[in-house]
């Protein structure tokens, strides 16, 4: 593995699912893999869940981890090629990537679209142009367009709990993302990553359900059933995935927030005894009702939890085929 952006870098999506859980039952086994190795953690918009646990995961490599607030704690970045710098911006990422090229072993990005530009930010200028000039590996922390360290934790959560489900015709569980009200307009990124990944993976039967006019990209759902109708996607699920995001056509809007979107007991019982899970922060009684989030159903804290030991199996993967 040379870079870790999307779901195309991975060859092996169970070989990397199993090195996750094998980490997760011994954090330490490879406690010298990344001995006077650095990691540069580059943000460029807020981070809890993926800063602390990329953090950890490095450190229970051996790595040092050294976190950089972009635009905080330095200069603001320059990406376009060829612009002219007469703005706000101080300093061009063709002169800083090679810095942290120079000065760290893998370079991890977390970056943040405009919901302004559709062509801008689905062209992923900017963790494109730190692969392009930093020439060491680089990992997406979250991007304009997808969140892969989030989207391999998923399915180690899910892969976890799968044995208490019955098998189905093919082996496969019912997997289903469905919209949910927000107070302002997110990203697609973990809705996109999410359904790249579960089709990549191929393990499961996947439906997606969101109002009429919140279609996702084909690009990321093809393959997967779209419907408007919630009640008929829950229908026998076993794992619901809930997470709110903005329209991708009539780019970055949000049409309403329409309360009957929200995730309650009551949908619930459509379903195979779901486990409900979301990549956090969760707006309480706005996407999910509290007795969703603090019942039997959710395995949120679990999920969260193993953002650790899907970091930590990228870090080995790369650190091994790139010493």
């Amino acid at each position: 593995m040379k870079n870790f952006v999307s779901v195309h870098d991975v060859k092996n999506i169970d070989a990397l699912v199993k090195k996750a859980l094998a980490y997760k039952a011994d954090p330490f086994s490879d406690k010298t893999l990344g001995a006077n190795k650095r990691i540069g953690c580059l943000f460029l918009n807020p981070s809890m869940r993926t800063r602390l646990s990329t953090q950890i995961a490095a450190q229970n490599l051996g790595m040092e981890a050294i976190i950089f607030n972009v635009g905080q704690e330095g200069w603001a970045l320059e990406f376009e090629d060829e612009a002219i710098m007469s703005g706000n911006t101080v300093e061009h990422v063709k002169d800083a990537a090679p810095i942290f090229g120079k000065y760290f072993d893998i370079l991890a990005i977390r970056t943040f679209p405009s919901l302004k530009n559709r062509e801008d930010d689905y062209s992923e200028l900017y963790i494109k142009q730190f692969i392009k000039y930093a020439g060491i590996p680089v990992v997406s922390l979250e991007s304009a367009t997808l969140h892969p360290l989030q989207s391999l934790t998923d399915i180690i959560t899910i892969q976890e709990d799968l044995t208490e489900f019955p098998l189905r015709t093919g082996g496969k569980a019912k997997i289903v993302l469905t919209w949910a009200p927000h107070v302002k307009p997110l990203p697609q990124c973990v809705a996109n990553s999410f359904s790249q990944w579960i089709n990549a993976w191929g393990k499961a039967d996947f439906v997606i359900t969101h109002p009429e006019d919140y279609e996702l990209s084909e690009e990321f759902t093809k393959g997967a059933t779209i419907t408007h109708n919630q009640d008929e996607a829950l229908k026998d699920a076993d794992f619901v995935y809930v997470k709110n995001w903005s329209t991708f056509k009539d780019y970055g809007k949000l049409y309403e927030s329409d309360p009957k979107w929200m995730l309650t007991n009551k949908k619930m019982q459509w379903t195979n005894n779901a486990k409900v899970m979301h990549c956090l922060p969760v707006r309480r009684n706005v996407e999910l009702s509290d007795e969703i989030l603090d019942g039997p159903m959710s395995i949120i804290t679990q999920q969260a939890g193993n953002r650790v030991w899907a970091a930590q199996a990228v870090l080995s993967e790369i650190l091994k085929h790139n010493g």
